[in-house]
């Protein structure tokens, strides 16, 4: 596990639980959809834009993003892929 990974790991898991680690291919994309939980998320590796209703978020490596429960958002995957680690923020658990 590189560096970066095992840093962006240690803060997740001080602010999340059920933290996984997940990757994609270039161009990859996510349909619009939401959770109920607080998602958060760093990427690790490559870049990804999340696409909310009003605005975009991109990130790059060691890029965090906190998304509220029920925020609708889509994603499109940078042209080199990425990797990415999320996990339920504890601050507002599933209900």
């Amino acid at each position: 596990m590189s560096s970066i990974r095992e840093d962006l790991l240690a803060r997740l898991l001080t602010e999340a639980d059920g933290c996984y680690a997940w990757s994609n291919g270039p161009e990859d994309r996510y349909a619009e959809h939401a959770h109920d939980y607080e998602k958060v998320l760093y990427c690790v590796e490559g870049s990804i834009t999340f696409t909310l209703r009003d605005r975009e978020i991109p990130l790059g490596p060691g890029d965090r993003m906190v998304l509220p429960p029920g925020t609708p958002h889509g994603a499109l995957v940078g042209p080199h892929g990425c990797t990415c680690i999320e996990g339920r923020g504890r601050k507002m658990a599933a209900r």
